[in-house]
């Protein structure tokens, strides 16, 4: 039988950001593994060092701040910031091909470039991960062993700011586990494509009327005094 509704085909923009520390790469990459055949996660372009661990083109395109510039000039960012002294952006390459067949993009940024996002695009779906609580944050910056305490102590400082802006986004998750946080981000895209602004029409033809006729005619119906 087909379906009664017709549902947009296009895919969801899904902004996921959060305190750096709060695990929402991790969170992202546990939703890819079961998710990808109909997602794709846009990797940010930045001019921060690469770190131990990193790769290009997966975590991050790594250019120099030069060349990030140009790049601005040329108007190839979707969004862009600078974060503790270093650009992050967000590739406009892409992105709309994907929407349009129906694939979801997920763009893990930075809160600044967020709310850019959210502005220009309202229909995005705005996810803010937060620590399970501040003391987990300072554990899980320092573990790294990446970071001076200089770098580390500004991470911590701008993490408090990013987590007043919490209130701009569509949904919040606290990553208490991966497991759960992961559960929690699948519901809301889930729930989010069951909103009736996703219907594009409503099917009642041909063979909603048959059905229609055939239950008028029902031996079960005749002789009750029940309208149809």
């Amino acid at each position: 039988m087909s379906n009664i509704l017709k549902e947009k085909e296009r895919g969801s923009l899904i902004v996921i950001s959060g305190p750096s520390g709060c695990g929402k790469g991790t969170i992202i990459k546990e939703y890819l593994r079961t998710n990808r055949d109909h997602s794709w996660l846009s990797v940010s372009c930045t001019s921060r060092p690469i770190r131990p661990g990193d790769e290009e083109g997966v975590n991050y395109y790594f250019v120099t701040k030069e060349e990030f510039e140009k790049l601005i000039k040329k108007g190839e960012f979707l969004e862009y910031t600078e974060y503790n002294g270093n650009y992050y952006g967000t590739p406009k390459e892409h992105i709309e091909s994907r929407l349009a067949s129906g694939i979801d993009v997920l763009l893990e940024i930075e809160v600044q470039g967020a709310l850019k996002v959210k502005e220009l695009v309202p229909e995005a779906i705005c996810i803010f991960v937060m620590p399970p609580s501040m003391r987990e944050l300072r554990d899980r910056l320092v573990g790294r062993g990446t970071e001076d305490i200089d770098k580390i102590l500004g991470r911590f400082k701008t993490a408090y700011k990013e987590i007043n802006e919490v209130t701009k986004y569509n949904y919040v998750i606290t990553n208490d586990t991966v497991d759960e946080a992961v559960l929690k981000m699948q519901s809301i895209i889930i729930s989010e494509k069951c909103r009736v602004d996703r219907i594009e029409e409503v099917y009642l033809g041909n063979e909603e009327e048959e059905i229609h006729e055939l239950l008028r005619d029902d031996k079960y119906f005749v002789n009750r005094d029940i309208e149809i």
